[in-house]
């Protein structure tokens, strides 16, 4: 097993070494088939989007490309590129990782996850919907991995108090088995232990019990097959009510930001989309499509028998939810009294929460109404909130310390040190967000988006309507494969031209893509949360596949719903706006101007 796994790391460095060097050598036909600066624009970006989805380079250090080739390649000078690595928008995320790494600091999102298991009840059903409404509440304010890393050992301390180690008798018996075959080969007789015997007694007494009560072993199959299933249903949700929970706020995932970023680069009149606006649409949606996910998989996974409400439990399982109950209440009492700086925390994050949401939120005016306009952004607000987290202290002051003259000069801990947050934030996410506005910058400077607008001719008779429900679901079966930050990079362009053509509310299109390459259910590749769970060796591909077939299914339905009833008053989709229309009249001047560059170059020779 050893020396196939040192095989299998070989070969993947040996195709890792192929796509660094063979890639950049096959595109090279793509210099030549297209105008020069558009060209070598799409050559960088095709480059990009294969060393993403091959990972033959860490994600973010693909994402640094555009830094060395865009000046080399005459796209973009250096000073334009470097400033789309900290824009406003990275500060914004910034800010929401910094504010998750106090909250893991001090172990409140763990104090939230036990009260809701403790407030939603102990039965199966009841559970995973605690489960999932945690991890979903969690997954909007901190990583979606984070928060399905942080969910899968409560889950699995549960399960095991309601049915005990999984598989391993199952697994010792296997065991001997496989040992005392090999001793009668090799001629050899063992000697009984006492644990032995008594097994063998027991196992003698089991096997009249089965000879005399067949029902008793139907009932045993079905219980081992319910609890299976069960713990299978457990492990799903978790990972999937953190990919739709990251979708309610802008912070909550990488994509949502990516969007915003795009926006301000192709559109920057555009300010119908903040944290108040994005927060009222996408919540809504959150919820319900974590109710039908949340009926889905118990109805799937036992946790729901449409066919046996009035059945009575049995005392097996009455005394597993008993347990289950316990366990949970044991973890919370181990955490101990609330402390000053749980509470600290939990009113900054508040803060933090309320000051975004009331910031501008569109239906009435906002507090950033009393500051000169335009000044303040999400990015401020959210950055002013973090900043206080580095001095405010951790434990509660005390007034008599400043008039007592011999009290000892301790210096006292604030509620995040810097030193945790370098350890804590994963910094490769802000650079692979710069690398994907790089990359918007360079396709709008270069004339590539709209050169890619004029090959979108067959998409302008699709209704609109339609035209979502294609996209969200071209979009969620390539995310399935590929980075979800790396798809959206490279697909919303495409989707801020296509909307040009169609002449609808380029957010009309936007957002059901931005939105659905969150929606990655089928694989365990598709996700890191998909991974985490499956990495517990409870899971099979093909019961993520069967119980994800569906959920992308739902996520593709209820996102359209969404985008054609409440999405519209929202954003205004009803209308080609404004901001719209100007990009769409400086693409025409640019598409006349490359025609006639191209028609004098055409007479002179």
């Amino acid at each position: 097993m050893a020396a196939l796994g040192a095989l299998v790391k070989k070969a993947w460095s040996v195709r890792r070494f192929v796509v660094l060097l063979c890639a950049p050598l096959a595109l090279v036909p793509v210099l030549l088939s297209l105008p020069p600066k558009e060209g070598r624009c799409l050559y960088v970006i095709l480059l990009m989007a294969l060393y993403w989805c091959t990972e033959a380079l860490p994600l973010a250090v693909t994402a640094l490309l555009p830094i060395v080739l865009f000046p080399f390649l005459g796209i973009l000078p250096s000073n334009k590129v470097c400033p789309q690595y900290f824009l406003d928008t990275n500060f914004l995320f910034l800010s929401g990782l910094i504010m998750a790494s106090a909250i893991e600091e001090w172990n409140l999102h763990r104090r939230i996850a036990l009260r809701v298991l403790m407030l939603v009840g102990v039965q199966p059903a009841r559970l995973i919907l605690g489960m999932m409404l945690t991890t979903s509440f969690l997954s909007m304010w901190l990583s979606n991995t984070a928060s399905t890393a942080m969910m899968l050992p409560i889950a699995n301390a549960i399960l095991k108090s309601l049915f005990g180690e999984k598989d391993t008798s199952k697994d010792m018996n296997r065991e001997n088995e496989e040992n005392q075959a090999s001793l009668q080969q090799n001629k050899l007789y063992t000697v009984p232990t006492e644990m032995q015997f008594l097994a063998s007694t027991e196992d003698k007494d089991l096997a009249e019990e089965k000879e005399l009560s067949s029902d008793a072993l139907s009932d045993l199959k079905k219980e081992e097959e319910y609890k299976t299933n069960i713990w299978k249903g457990f492990l799903i949700s978790i990972p999937y009510a953190a990919s739709i929970g990251g979708t309610a706020t802008l912070t909550g995932t990488a994509p949502n930001l990516i969007l915003l970023g795009q926006l301000k680069s192709y559109f920057p009149e555009c300010d119908v989309v903040n944290f108040g606006s994005w927060f009222m649409f996408a919540f809504p949606l959150m919820l319900i499509f974590l109710l039908m996910g949340w009926l889905w998989i118990s109805i799937l996974y036992g946790g729901i028998n449409l066919r046996g409400w009035k059945t009575k439990k049995s005392n097996i399982r009455v005394d597993a939810e008993a347990r289950a109950k316990e366990v949970i209440k044991e973890d919370y009492q181990k955490l101990g009294p609330t402390k000053f700086a749980e509470q600290a925390i939990f009113f900054f994050f508040c803060m933090f929460a309320i000051m975004l949401f009331s910031r501008d939120p569109k239906f009435i005016p906002g507090w950033a109404s009393l500051f000169a306009p335009g000044f303040i952004s999400d990015a401020v607000t959210g950055i002013t909130i973090v900043i206080i987290l580095f001095f405010f202290p951790s434990q509660k002051p005390s007034f008599r310390w400043w008039f007592d003259l011999k009290a000892p000069n301790t210096e006292t801990q604030p509620l995040l040190t810097w030193r945790k947050a370098q350890e804590t934030v994963p910094w490769n996410i802000i650079l692979l967000l710069g690398g994907g506005f790089a990359m918007a910058k360079g396709c709008e400077e270069s004339g590539l988006s709209v050169w890619i607008g004029g090959r979108l001719h067959p998409l302008e008779g699709v209704p609109p309507p339609v035209a979502v429900i294609l996209i969200t679901v071209v979009i969620a079966l390539f995310t399935e494969f590929a980075s979800n930050t790396a798809t959206i990079i490279i697909f919303l362009p495409v989707l801020a031209e296509l909307a040009i053509r169609l002449k609808v509310n380029p957010l009309y299109l936007m957002i059901p893509g931005t939105i659905g390459c969150s929606y990655a259910f089928m694989l365990p590749v598709s996700t890191p949360p998909n991974s985490i769970a499956f990495s517990s060796g409870h899971l099979m591909v093909k019961d993520m596949a069967r119980t994800g077939l569906l959920m992308n299914l739902m996520g593709v339905l209820l996102l359209s719903l969404a985008m054609n009833t409440w999405a519209k008053s929202i954003f205004q989709l009803g209308t080609f706006p404004a901001w719209a229309n100007i990009h769409a009249e400086n693409a025409t001047s640019l598409v006349t101007a490359v025609e006639n560059v191209t028609l004098s170059a055409l007479n002179k020779i």
